[in-house]
């Protein structure tokens, strides 16, 4: 299998989605060297990053890199995103690993149930790709002993075995009490499984990993992920662009790599779309045109998503769309400017847009969460109207 992605050809060299080989991954050269140092030396891994700068790219080229150098480790990837409790964490934790340490079969089958006392492994095909896979019947007040055994199948596999489990944070959010305590049990006695957790809320996974209260504490070597260099990525983006022989104005991409702070996936996004076209990039106009034909494709979506908004939450999303980042929302001077209700309001509704992962808290202040939702909402008029000036 790994043979195959790296002899893929990609039309199209600009991936928004996915992951095929390092010859499509822009840089990260020291944030490879790092992961791979800590988990070739026995330390898990804490990767903090905000959604959409490249954490999971960047989890894949480091697997990748590893089963390149070691075709008999194991790896495996889960994002957690959409679990809500322990029994889907476990559910998803099994899909993710049996049946990936040895070849399928009928032996392996009555392997798996002698293994498995909590619940039924049940082998069936792959809607998608005809392949077949495990599956546990997970009772559900049985879901802890059934992570146990998850986790000594691994252990007994033998084999080195490297685990990224991605939006780390939500398990904080389980309705079971000790959730964090019940994995860190399990995790500190695998000697052959390193783990990577990786997620995107700052202030829940540093309070994770750095309180000393937490079961956590001291656990991982932490990295925190920032965006690719404008050098390296514009670099990157050339050198596909000139293959093709088109030219791509360094002007241009500056212009995109600064209005987007070099987030991976808006620029990507945006590089996806300009390389289709297949024609040289000489101005900022060629990006605006692509923008707003994204924004267009875009406006049902946002459309819905705003329609679940009250009046004050619609309002102040709309205000800290147009300042781009607000340090101090429900200060006085900012609701006057944007004919906002009352501080006090602005704090209701802050606080709602922000459980709803509409908005987060940056460095610099609060933002909209999904960068092209901020531009359809600050220009949205426009857009109706059949034109978009995102010249500032």
């Amino acid at each position: 299998m790994r043979m195959k992605q790296k002899e893929m050809e990609l039309k199209n060299p600009f991936l928004v989605y996915g992951y095929v080989s390092p010859r499509y991954f822009c840089d990260r050269e020291e944030e490879c060297k790092k992961m791979l140092s800590a988990l070739d030396n026995e330390r898990n891994v804490t990767l903090i990053a905000p959604r959409r700068i490249g954490k999971t790219g960047l989890i894949k080229n480091v697997f990748y890199l590893m089963q390149q150098q070691k075709a008999e480790v194991a790896c495996f990837y889960m994002d957690i995103f959409a679990t809500r409790d322990l029994p889907s964490f476990v559910r998803l934790l099994a899909g993710t690993v049996l049946g990936q340490l040895e070849t399928l079969s009928e032996t392996v089958l009555h392997k798996l149930t002698a293994f498995f006392r909590s619940c039924r492994p049940v082998i069936r095909v792959d809607e998608l790709t005809g392949a077949p896979v495990v599956s546990l019947d997970v009772v559900q007040d049985k879901s802890e002993q059934t992570l146990k055994e998850i986790f000594d199948y691994m252990a007994a596999s033998g084999k080195r075995c490297y685990l990224a489990i991605d939006e780390f944070q939500q398990i904080a959010s389980y309705p079971e009490k000790g959730t964090e305590a019940l994995l860190r049990s399990h995790i500190q006695f695998l000697p052959n499984v390193r783990f990577v957790f990786a997620g995107s809320s700052q202030h829940l996974m540093e309070e994770m990993f750095t309180s000393a209260k937490r079961p956590f504490y001291q656990s991982t070597q932490l990295m925190a992920l920032r965006e690719i260099g404008e050098e390296p990525y514009y670099r990157f983006a050339f050198t596909f662009f000139e293959a093709g022989g088109l030219c791509f104005a360094k002007e241009v991409f500056s212009w995109m790599y600064k209005r987007f702070e070099g987030y991976t996936w808006y620029v990507q996004t945006l590089l996806n779309r300009l390389y289709e076209q297949r024609e040289p990039v000489t101005g900022v106009r060629q990006v605006e045109t692509v923008l707003v034909r994204l924004l267009e494709e875009n406006t049902p979506v946002y459309q819905n998503l705003i329609a679940l908004l009250t009046d004050n939450q619609l309002a102040l999303m709309r205000a800290i769309a147009r300042e781009g980042v607000v340090a101090y929302p429900n200060s006085g001077e900012f609701v006057k400017r944007y004919g906002l209700k009352t501080p006090s309001s602005v704090n209701v509704a802050l606080k709602s847009l922000q459980e709803k992962e509409l908005i987060y808290k940056s460095a610099g202040g609060y933002r909209i969460y999904d960068r092209f939702m901020g531009l359809w909402l600050s220009h949205s008029h426009s857009i109706v109207a059949g034109g978009l000036e995102l010249m500032s």
